[in-house]
């Protein structure tokens, strides 16, 4: 499949180097990819790169254009504008995974959510593009347990949200394809306010632990 995964951060490099390794043609996609590969220091892309050269790397709108499906791997503060550089009219009749969190980091740490309760991040994506398949999953665990969840020596859950069940078995199988291998369909885009909202749970787990390498479990 043709994925463009719309950020370059350790997110997007996680899971385009996992797609890839499991046979996806897949590109990330950034503003500049000029300015992207001459980034020095410790957010250096170019080094990454050259470890990873069956990903691509193109500006939003042609990582966009010439995908199957897109994942939006921006932080949750910048998804609306990123996914609009990408072009409504290159994710129409596209599914567009949102693994983002709205997180609010303007006042330090632990952050909160700039939205919960009665909407979420990703109903605000679908309503931004009516036209795309939204399935929003992967945001309660992190980058690295996202595209390998077998680090953690036994099964954890992970869950889908959106309005069109196709679009969700498309990305279920995904999922499965990185290791996944138990997934909830909680239903459509709006049940994404439960799992956005695990995220301060989430962060104070983390601090509790000691580490972000952990997941929940659905036990039934």
């Amino acid at each position: 499949m043709k994925i463009a995964v719309l950020g370059t951060g350790m997110v997007g490099r996680a899971l385009a180097a996992r797609l890839a390794e499991l046979g996806h043609a897949v590109t990330i996609g950034t503003r500049n990819p000029d300015e992207t590969l001459a980034r020095t220091g410790d957010d250096a892309f170019a080094a990454w790169a050259a470890a990873n050269p069956a990903v691509g790397l193109a500006a939003f709108t042609d990582a966009a254009s010439a995908a199957e499906l897109a994942i939006n791997a921006t932080s949750g503060g910048a998804a609306l504008e990123v996914l609009a550089l990408a072009g409504q009219e290159n994710l129409t009749g596209k599914v567009l995974v949102d693994i983002a969190n709205p997180l609010d980091l303007s006042a330090g740490m632990p952050p909160t959510l700039f939205v919960k309760d009665t909407d979420s991040l990703g109903e605000q994506i679908q309503r931004a593009h009516p036209d795309a398949l939204v399935v929003k999953t992967l945001n309660t665990l992190n980058a690295s347990l996202m595209a390998d969840p077998a680090k953690l020596g036994e099964a954890s859950t992970v869950f889908v949200s959106g309005n069109d069940a196709a679009a969700k078995a498309t990305v279920s199988g995904l999922l499965a394809e990185m290791g996944h291998q138990d997934i909830i369909d909680l239903g459509d885009i709006t049940t994404a306010r439960g799992t956005e909202m695990l995220l301060p749970v989430w962060l104070r787990l983390w601090g509790a632990l000691g580490t972000p390498e952990f997941n929940f479990k659905i036990v039934r």
